[in-house]
């Protein structure tokens, strides 16, 4: 008797639903594919990929294998550029055609600016890549010194709104009041 009762319970309970449609399990949404955002690397990561990279070139490898040793960690927009580079290279490319789809990239044009101009100089990539890593380095940390400031000052106005009362009612005002004591005697 008292599952009857129950069972009548949640079908008259008041929902969004009819009766008929609490009865059957519900449907779960179709999930609507989401597009990825893009969004800019890590520069510590790419700074990284690029140590990486010129320890690599600097052990010797050539510039196609090296470009395949260090995929695997590189950030995905990066990492599709340089997978293009990489094949070129391997198939002889002269290498400043070989780095074309990496200077479509934000983050792999300065490296592949450097590669084409250390092609036709002769000049060692490794250094090139290296100094690069070095200077997204103090970028990244130029950028979070920036936003930490920028904190401080965001934080110190309601902490000013808090504490200047206080301020004026426990410290300025006692000795106003003292003054005032003061005088009238």
């Amino acid at each position: 008797m008292s599952f009857l009762l129950l069972a009548l319970a949640v079908l008259i309970l008041p929902g969004g639903r009819s009766p008929c449609a609490r009865l059957r399990p519900p449907v779960p949404p179709i999930a609507k594919p989401r597009r990825a955002k893009r969004s800019p690397p890590d520069p510590l990561a790419l700074a990284e990929t690029w140590d990486l990279f010129a320890a690599a070139l600097r052990s010797g490898l050539p510039v196609p294998s090296a470009l395949h040793a260090v995929l695997p960690g590189t950030p995905p927009g990066p990492a599709e550029r340089l997978g293009q580079v990489r094949d070129l290279l391997a198939l002889g490319a002269d290498p400043a055609t070989a780095w074309d789809p990496a200077l479509d990239h934000p983050a792999t044009a300065p490296l592949a600016r450097s590669a084409r101009r250390t092609a036709r100089s002769g000049a060692a990539l490794a250094d090139q890549v290296a100094d690069l890593a070095a200077r997204l380095r103090a970028s990244a940390a130029d950028d979070a010194e920036s936003r930490a400031q920028r904190a401080a000052v965001l934080v110190a106005g309601p902490l000013s709104l808090c504490f200047l009362p206080a301020f004026l009612c426990l410290g300025v005002a006692p000795v106003l009041i003292g003054i005032a004591s003061g005088l009238n005697r």
